[in-house]
This record gives C-alpha cells, sequence and structure tokens, in this order.
C-alpha cells in the first residue's frame, strides 16, 4: 500500500503479552506496510500522569516525541496510550515554546491505535484473516470515550472467516482496571470485572477480544480465578490468525 508506520509498542505488550506485538507486525506486514521499530522507547508516560506526577510524565514523553518526531504514522495496539499521546501530551506542552508545541501537536495527530490505522486510514475492513470461533468484543474506556473507536474493530471481525460474532450486554461498561484505579479502589475493580465477566458468559462467546491488553489483562485474571473456559485473544491476535485460532 505504500504507507509506512512506525510501532509504538505499550509497556504491558512489550513486558508481558509480546505476541500481540507480533500479530499486529504480522498483520500489517501482510497489507503491505512498511514498518520500523524506534529503538529506545519507553512508558509514554500514562501511568505517572493518571497519578499527578506530571513532571514524570512529561519526561516519558519529550523521550517520545523525540524517537518519533520524523514518524509518517504511529501505531499501537493499545487505545489508552494513544489517548494520552494525542490528547494529554498537547497539554504537557502547553507552556513550551511555540515550535516544541507544534512539534508535540504534529507527532500526536499521527498517534493511530492498530483498528482505527486499518479502518480509518488505510480503508480496510478485511484482512484476510480466518478464525473459527464464536467472539464478543469488550470496548475499552479511553478507546471509545477517548478516542471514539467503536466500530472500526466491530467491521474488521465482522469480515474474519469463520468467527462469529456475538454483542454482550453492556459492553461499553467498564471493566474495572483503569490503571493504578484497581490498586487503590481494589474492592470496587473486582466488583467491576465481576460484573464484566458475567455478562462475557452470557453472551455464549468462546473468545472475547478488545484493543487494549491492560483491560483484556484484567478480564483475563479474572475468567482464570473463575476457572472459566472463555479464553482472551488482543484484536490484533484474532487478525493476525489465518488457518485457525490463534
Amino acid at each position: 500500500m505504500g504507507s509506512k508506520v512506525s510501532l509504538f509498542i505499550q509497556c504491558l505488550v512489550d513486558s508481558l503479552y509480546p505476541q500481540v506485538g507480533e500479530a499486529m507486525v504480522t498483520v500489517l506486514e501482510r497489507l503491505g506496510v512498511s514498518l520500523d521499530y524506534p529503538d529506545g522507547q519507553t512508558c509514554c508516560g500514562q501511568p505517572a500522569f493518571n497519578s499527578g506526577y506530571q513532571v514524570e510524565a512529561k519526561a516519558a514523553a519529550v523521550r517520545f516525541v523525540e524517537l518519533f518526531a520524523h514518524a509518517e504514522a504511529i501505531v499501537c495496539p493499545s487505545g489508552s496510550c494513544v489517548h494520552m499521546v494525542r490528547h494529554h501530551y498537547p497539554e504537557l506542552f502547553k507552556d513550551d515554546g511555540e515550535s516544541t508545541r507544534k512539534l508535540v501537536n504534529a507527532v500526536a495527530s499521527r498517534c493511530y491505535e492498530f483498528s482505527e490505522y486499518l479502518v480509518d486510514v488505510l480503508g480496510v475492513d478485511d484482512v484476510q484473516a480466518s478464525f473459527p470461533g464464536r467472539v464478543t468484543y469488550h470496548d475499552s474506556c479511553h478507546l471509545l470515550r477517548g478516542l471514539g473507536v467503536a466500530e472500526q474493530p466491530r467491521r474488521l471481525l465482522s469480515h474474519v472467516d469463520g468467527l462469529e460474532f456475538v454483542e454482550m450486554r453492556d459492553h461499553d461498561v467498564c471493566c474495572g482496571f483503569g490503571g493504578t484505579f484497581s490498586i487503590n479502589y481494589a474492592d470496587i475493580s473486582a466488583a467491576m470485572v465481576d460484573r464484566k465477566v458475567d455478562d462475557i458468559l452470557a453472551s455464549g462467546a468462546d473468545y472475547v477480544t478488545g484493543c487494549d491488553m491492560s483491560c483484556l489483562m484484567n478480564i483475563q485474571g479474572r475468567l482464570s480465578r473463575r476457572n472459566e473456559s472463555v479464553q482472551v485473544r488482543h484484536l490484533a491476535e484474532i487478525l493476525a490468525a489465518t488457518g485457525g485460532k490463534a
């Protein structure tokens, strides 16, 4: 397609779920997209920012802007991290000089969540994936409310061969993760993820997918502790599959 993407790999994916990053690469390469991975990536600063540590968050943001300053497009398998870059970086640099603000705004405007990039930028609905199974989808909060991404993942899933999509009730209700929220308010978080798991089970799905591994990690943990058989897959893993289940 003649497009070039710089990969922005979220901390959780890099550290705990590298297969998600690999799946995203598989899909983009299948579509003929040229890829690069800027060395020295660190956290985008979201945990620090959400906890009130703006100085520390800005230090991470400075590094990010330096690394991705010349990227044609920045693609990440995490809606919450993209939301941080696109909406909060301009806030962190609002008192800097004009040239810095322009650079930050330019970088922020070129940062996309994976499904958003496929559908809205590349104009792709069908990535030639095959994934036999009954799948439901969880709308993560930052992705849905912050970026307005809801239909893009569903459009992609609707073109996956062999996949039966079922909408769970309250698909847009928070799973209770919220980063440090799940630590500071553990009891509330546990009650929220239990409700989410109940909704997933009621859908009759074999798999639950989404675009934020943080939320999926939270859901996966609760499913496991409840000894449920429903499996969790990031959207990229489903889209990367071509001959069977990922």
